[in-house]
């Protein structure tokens, strides 16, 4: 039958999810710890712990010397063969410590490092447990908040929601029930803490591979995800099977798999966009809910150009920027918006410095034709090659929605 030290350690290992050894090692070493704060530093002490038994056995030992220098350590033939009558020089002899030897102040010497190494021993255990899932949605009970931060139970631990990881404007009481994505695993010298996150755009993520089946099972890919927490996501997905629509499949019936997703955003807009590789296309379906008229590129400096309708600029450039600002963090692109009534006006302002350059240059090649210089274009040929189109830049196909 297991001693009651046994049964206690066992508990401790199941409890904490620490490994049995490492618990017993801990206390042989708050043992050991006790006895040299008792007898000495410089004593050769050994603890052992039978772990069937659970028996405790303490032994100060000592070396055999013809002649005795350090009485702590060596000890004299005569002397070690009262102990072991076979006792032989150079062997060494130990002599059992009786605990109740040890004293108050080593008892709780001992008490400390048994606490301090099982700690160490449940902070290993849950760096190695929740290293494996960062990353990942995990669940959890709000226990209160501490300088804006809230703590939260998640089963072994309690995790920490930073105040700079919520969503603004979100509040939790005690006892309410969180979804989060599990951001990192911190090691200190004091602990190990547990970071979550319902701030991150990865958390939006998790939640559409929740709801949405065709993502979990890889046939709808997410291709890029922004976002301004509390406010609006944009989210560009994919689809590997021609057969299933990506927006449609995010979207869901009436719009069911989406609004659980903005349920637990609690009300955060989220634009859906059909990934494609036609920076034209994708920059105009990334300004949604904007229509938008013409999209024209500059692929060598990544900037684009888009022209929508006068009712549609503040719409298309969001409040504050922000509909714009998530559309270029999107696509990699860098977007400039006009209303049409603006580029109109450019474009009649182009066309005014066009005519007027070809006009100058026409005169000035009459006039060297005039007074007989050869070798020269002839006029006509020269206001054809400065010809320019106006729109090359802007295409006039707005992007498919």
């Amino acid at each position: 039958m297991k001693s009651e030290l046994m049964s206690v350690i066992d508990q401790i290992g199941r409890e904490k999810g620490i490994d049995k050894g490492k618990v017993v090692a801990a206390l042989e070493l708050a043992l050991l710890t006790a006895a040299k704060k008792r007898f000495g530093q410089d004593d050769n002490i050994q603890v052992d712990i039978d772990t069937d038994t659970g028996e405790i056995s303490i032994v100060k030992k000592k070396t055999i010397a013809e002649k005795v220098v350090d009485e702590r350590t060596e000890i004299s033939l005569e002397d070690a063969r009262k102990i072991d009558d076979e006792a032989e020089m150079g062997d060494e002899i130990g002599s059992l410590i009786d605990m109740q030897d040890f004293g108050r102040i080593a008892a709780q010497a001992a008490k400390q490092v048994i606490c301090q190494k099982v700690r160490e021993a449940e902070w290993e255990s849950i760096e190695r447990e929740y290293s494996k899932k960062e990353g990942e949605l995990v669940h959890g009970v709000i226990l209160g908040q501490e300088r804006r931060n809230y703590l939260v139970d998640i089963g072994k631990t309690e995790a920490l929601l930073p105040i700079q990881e919520q969503i603004p404007r979100e509040a939790h009481r005690r006892g309410d029930r969180v979804r989060a994505l599990l951001l990192e695993v911190r090691r200190t010298s004091k602990d190990v803490q547990v970071i979550l996150s319902r701030a991150h755009p990865h958390f939006v993520v998790k939640l559409f591979g929740l709801e949405v089946p065709e993502i979990s099972e890889k046939i709808v890919e997410i291709k890029g995800v922004v976002r301004e927490p509390g406010d609006r996501t944009k989210i560009s997905v994919a689809s590997r099977d021609k057969a299933v629509d990506p927006v449609g499949a995010c979207v869901g019936v009436k719009g069911s798999r989406v609004q659980a997703i903005v349920r637990e955003l609690r009300g955060e807009k989220i634009d859906i966009i059909p990934w494609t590789d036609d920076p034209r296309v994708f920059i105009g379906e990334a300004l949604n809910p904007a229509s938008i008229e013409k999209v024209g590129i500059d692929e060598q400096k990544k900037s684009a150009l888009v022209v929508v309708a006068d009712s549609q600029l503040s719409l298309a450039i969001g409040k504050n920027g922000q509909n714009v600002r998530l559309a270029a963090k999107l696509t990699g692109w860098k977007i400039d918006i006009i209303s049409s009534t603006e580029y109109e006006k450019e474009k009649m302002e182009r066309d005014r410095e066009i005519k007027a350059a070809l006009a100058e240059e026409t005169a000035n090649i009459a006039g060297e034709a005039s007074e007989g210089v050869t070798g020269q274009p002839d006029g006509k040929d020269t206001e054809e090659a400065n010809l320019v189109a106006v729109d090359e830049a802007v295409s006039e196909d707005p992007p498919s929605s």
